[in-house]
C-alpha cells in the first residue's frame, strides 16, 4: 500500500502533504494522556503488520490495520498511523519520505472515515455485534485505502492506470483478512476495555 518515491506528481506529492499536516495537527489536538497508551500500541502494531508485503507495481499488497486504527482513536489515528509510515520510510525504505504526506493520507483519512461510519455502532448492542460492525469497518478502511491510492496513482498519469487497478484487485483478499482481524480485536476491547472507544463525533 505503499507509494514509492518518484511515482507521483509533483501536484499530487503536494496537495497529500499538505492534507496530511492539517490531518496530524487534528489528530494531536484530540490525542489525549489517556489515548497516548493505545496510540501508541496501535502505531506499533501497524508498523509491524506492515513489514511483510508484496511488491505491486509502484505500491505494495500488506496487512495495514488501519480501520483498527480508526476505530479506536478517531482523528488521533492520523498521527499514530503518520509515526509508523515515517519509521518504515527511514529504517526500511518502505514507500519514501517525499511521499509520506500522501501515503498518510491515503492510509489515515480511510481510518478516520471508518470511524466516523462505524464508531458510534461498535460501542452499541453487544460485543459480537460490536464485533460484526468492526470487521466492515476494517474491510471498509482497506478498501478506501485501496481507492485512494488507486486514484493517486491515475492522477499522475494515463501510465498508472493498470498498475491502479491492479492495486485495488491486489487488495481484496486483505479486506476479507482485514475484517476478521479487527472484528476479533474489537470482540476483544469490548469485553476487557470498553473506554478505549471513540463515542461520537467531534463537535
Amino acid at each position: 500500500m505503499h507509494i514509492v518515491d518518484g511515482a507521483l506528481s509533483n501536484p499530487v506529492v503536494i496537495a497529500g502533504a499538505v492534507a496530511a499536516v492539517g490531518g496530524i495537527a487534528l489528530g494531536l489536538r484530540s490525542l489525549t494522556l489517556e489515548r497516548i497508551p493505545a496510540a501508541g500500541v496501535l502505531s506499533a502494531s501497524f508498523f509491524v503488520a506492515s513489514l511483510i508485503h508484496v511488491p505491486i507495481g509502484p505500491s505494495s499488497v500488506h496487512l495495514i490495520l488501519n480501520g483498527l486504527a480508526g476505530l479506536l482513536l478517531g482523528f488521533a489515528a492520523f498521527p499514530a498511523l503518520f509515526v509508523g509510515l515515517l519509521l518504515q520510510a527511514v529504517f526500511f525504505g518502505f514507500g519514501g519520505l517525499t511521499v509520506l504526506g500522501v501515503n498518510t493520507v491515503n492510509i489515515a483519512l480511510p481510518a478516520v472515515l471508518a470511524w466516523m461510519v462505524f464508531g458510534r455502532l461498535i460501542g452499541r448492542g453487544s460485543p459480537v455485534q460490536g464485533a460484526i460492525w468492526g470487521g466492515v469497518g476494517g474491510a471498509f478502511a482497506i478498501a478506501a485505502t485501496t481507492g485512494m491510492v488507486a486514484v493517486s496513482l491515475a492522477m499522475s498519469g494515463d501510465e498508472f492506470l493498470p498498475a491502479a487497478k491492479l492495486v485495488f484487485f491486489a487488495h481484496v483478499p486483505v479486506m476479507a483478512i482485514e475484517a476478521v482481524l479487527t472484528g476479533f480485536a474489537i470482540l476483544l476491547a469490548r469485553k476487557v476495555k470498553p473506554e478505549l472507544f471513540v463515542k461520537g463525533l467531534p463537535a
